[in-house]
């Protein structure tokens, strides 16, 4: 297998290219939502609450998968998170309707954990046979991970349309562990592989959780997320209320896929050349002016806009894991991105309240707010040796 990929270290990239493809269950559950509210019978802030429920279960896991793949290589918990993701779908077709928690349970939990293992293992890997280029690397698999919001809204719309909700997980399902099982299966580090320096040291997990500079960009990954997580899951309702209708209501779902697989392709590209911090603050700053006007936007402008935010969102989430090595070193970079992408956890948890507590007016301002306090606590992030991140 290594003179296999040495010659073809694309493979690498093709392979966590389709996981990613067919594994984008947030930025597709805007169409699912309402099918999921109906089908089991959850009503529709419970159909929501799945969102983050998943969103909690992927953060958690990414630890999980990065220490895995960390100890053991890529291939194991690649197999496992294609498992349990298409077992999470698999499951869903089954569950009893009328409860929130065995849905949760059943479809939520195993779906956000098994994405959470083939991320780091996908990432890393990638990064490793691309150890120069390492915004390349996550640039291609990041454009799959934004384009799986289209492809799942596509097919999620032609399999529900046809054959119901049910069947409809069923279908992915069975596609998930196909694709997934097969990519992970080729998974290898390179055998001659030497981390490049971050800033001086490759941190542990453990010295990492008591840097400032970890404290700092988890914040911000927190922070970054209000402006699009508090209103994707609801984005078709939302579209219809402000005079798209239904059309382009979905029309949203799709167009802000696309816009997220541009930010996820070209914003580490970028980076490489601006450096992490640089494209991080730009990111933030029009995160925040886009919130403010996401309030405002009506007809065809809630398009427009609503795809801006995504493409700033996905941007900021792509450059993490070349932060995360830049700052920490490249020997722990699975779990160390985990322990980054718990931001993303802790802002799951909290969304669901805050979208309760507050009106929609309201709403836009926190994200706005979120989104400057996100660019504060990158202002302030420095690698320890002074170099420029």
């Amino acid at each position: 297998m290594q003179n296999f990929l040495r010659r073809r270290p694309w493979v690498i990239l093709a392979a966590g290219a389709l996981v990613q493809l067919v594994t984008g269950v947030p930025a597709s559950w805007g169409v699912f939502r309402q099918s999921v509210a109906d089908g089991y019978a959850i009503g529709g802030a419970a159909a929501a609450a799945a969102f983050s429920v998943y969103l909690f279960f992927y953060g958690a896991g990414c630890v999980a998968g990065g220490l895995w793949q960390d100890k053991k290589g890529p291939r194991a918990p690649g197999l496992a998170g294609a498992a349990l993701v298409s077992g999470g779908f698999f499951a869903a077709a089954f569950v009893p309707g009328g409860s929130a928690l065995a849905f949760w349970a059943c479809f939520a939990a195993p779906a956000g954990v098994g994405c959470a293992l083939l991320t780091p293992a996908v990432l890393s890997c990638a990064q490793k046979w691309y150890a120069h280029r390492k915004g390349l690397a996550t640039g291609v698999i990041g454009l799959a991970m934004g384009a799986s919001g289209a492809f799942l809204t596509l097919a999620g719309r032609f399999f529900i349309g046809r054959w119901g909700v049910r069947t409809a997980f069923f279908a992915l399902g069975a596609l998930q562990l196909a694709v997934c099982g097969i990519s992970a299966a080729l998974l290898e580090n390179p055998s001659d592989f030497k981390a490049p320096e971050g800033d001086g040291r490759d941190l542990s997990p453990r010295a990492m959780l008591r840097t400032k500079q970890y404290r700092l960009l988890t914040a911000a990954v927190a922070l970054a997320a209000p402006p699009v997580l508090l209103f994707s899951p609801v984005i078709v309702e939302l579209a219809q209320q402000r005079g798209l209708g239904q059309a382009g209501g979905l029309w949203c779902v799709v167009a802000g896929s696309a816009a997220s697989a541009a930010g996820r392709l070209s914003m580490p590209w970028l980076s490489d050349r601006i450096g992490r911090k640089a494209a991080d603050l730009l990111l933030y700053a029009a995160l925040g002016g886009l919130s403010a006007a996401f309030a405002f936007a009506r007809g065809w402008w809630v398009l427009a806009v609503y795809c801006a935010l995504t493409f700033c969102y996905s941007g900021q989430a792509a450059v993490l894991p070349a932060a995360v090595t830049d700052l920490f070193g490249q020997r722990h970079a699975g779990v160390n991105y985990g322990f980054a992408a718990l931001g993303m956890s802790a802002a799951a948890l909290a969304l669901p309240f805050v979208s309760r507590a507050l009106p929609e007016g309201a709403l836009h301002i926190a994200a706005a707010a979120s989104a400057a306090a996100a660019f504060a606590c990158m202002a302030f992030l420095k690698r320890a040796d002074g170099r420029r991140l």
